[in-house]
C-alpha cells in the first residue's frame, strides 16, 4: 500500500511539473497570438522587433510569472517557496562559476555538433537578428530583466521544486532540465531531428542552472547565471552579424539562446 502511494505521488508530481511547464508556454503563446490578432484587427503592423518585445513581456513576464505565482497561491504556499534573497558572497561565487560552466557547456556542444557533422535546429531569434542585428542589443538587458528571472521562476522555482518533493534533488534537477530544454522545440527551426539535437545541447547548460539553484537555495543565483549566459550569446551574435556579416546558417549550433 505504501509503495502504491509513493508511486502515485511520484506520478502526480511529474505530471504536475509537465503541466506547469507546458501550461506556462501555452498561456504565453495564447497571449502573444491574441495580441497579434488584436493588433492586425486595428490595422497595426507588428515589426519583428515589436513582436519580440511583446513575446518577452507576455511569455517570460506575465505567463511564466503568472503560472508560478498562481501555483503557490493554489497550494497555499508562501513566496519563500521559491527561495529568493539578496545574494551572499558565496552566492556570487556560484554565479561566476555557473556562468563559466554553462557557457563552456554551450561551446563544447557547438564543437561536438560541428565535429560530428549532424544538423541542428536554429533559434528563430537568430534569423530575425541576421536581418536586424540591433534586436540583439535589446535582448541583452532583457536577459537579466525578463528572460532569466521569468524562466528560472517557473522552471526552477516551481517545476524543479515540485519534482524534488517526490523524487529528490538529483532527479529534480535532471527532469526539470529536460522539461526546460524540451519546451524550446517550438522556438526552433528545422526538422524534428535537428531540433532534438539542439534540445540535447540545451539540456547541459540547463543542468548548470538547476544545480546552482539546488546548492544555493536562492533563485536569484540561477536567474543571474541564465541572464549572463544569454546576454553573452546575444553579444557574440551581434558582433558576428553586425561586423562579420555572418550568415545565420553559419552560426554555431550550440550557441543558442534560452
Amino acid at each position: 500500500m505504501a509503495t502504491t502511494t509513493r508511486l502515485f505521488d511520484s506520478a502526480r508530481s511529474l505530471v504536475a511539473a509537465l503541466v506547469l511547464g507546458g501550461g506556462g508556454l501555452l498561456a504565453g503563446t495564447i497571449l502573444v497570438v491574441v495580441t497579434q490578432v488584436a493588433a492586425v484587427s486595428v490595422g497595426f503592423e507588428l515589426t519583428p522587433l515589436s513582436l519580440i518585445v511583446i513575446s518577452l513581456i507576455l511569455l517570460q513576464g506575465i505567463a511564466f510569472g503568472g503560472v508560478a505565482l498562481g501555483y503557490v497561491t493554489f497550494r497555499g504556499l508562501g513566496r519563500d517557496y521559491f527561495g529568493v534573497s539578496i545574494p551572499s558572497l558565496r552566492d556570487l561565487a556560484a554565479v561566476v562559476l555557473g556562468y563559466v560552466t554553462a557557457l563552456g557547456a554551450a561551446f563544447v556542444g557547438a564543437l561536438l555538433v560541428s565535429t560530428i557533422g549532424v544538423e541542428a535546429g536554429s533559434n528563430q531569434v537568430t534569423e530575425i537578428a541576421a536581418q536586424d542585428p540591433e534586436v540583439l542589443l535589446l535582448l541583452v538587458p532583457a536577459s537579466f530583466l525578463l528572460i532569466g528571472p521569468g524562466e528560472e521562476l517557473l522552471f526552477r522555482g516551481v517545476v524543479q521544486n515540485r519534482i524534488r518533493e517526490s523524487f529528490g534533488p538529483v532527479p529534480g534537477i535532471a527532469l526539470a532540465s529536460a522539461i526546460f530544454a524540451a519546451i524550446h522545440f517550438v522556438a526552433l527551426t528545422g526538422g524534428a531531428g535537428a531540433r532534438l539535437v539542439t534540445i540535447s545541447i540545451l539540456f547541459f547548460p540547463s543542468l548548470v542552472f538547476g544545480t546552482a539553484y539546488e546548492l544555493t537555495d536562492n533563485l536569484v543565483v540561477p536567474a543571474l547565471i541564465h541572464g549572463a549566459y544569454n546576454a553573452t550569446l546575444f553579444t557574440i551574435a551581434y558582433i558576428a552579424f553586425k561586423f562579420a556579416e555572418m550568415n545565420p546558417d553559419a552560426m554555431p549550433s550550440g550557441l543558442l539562446f534560452f
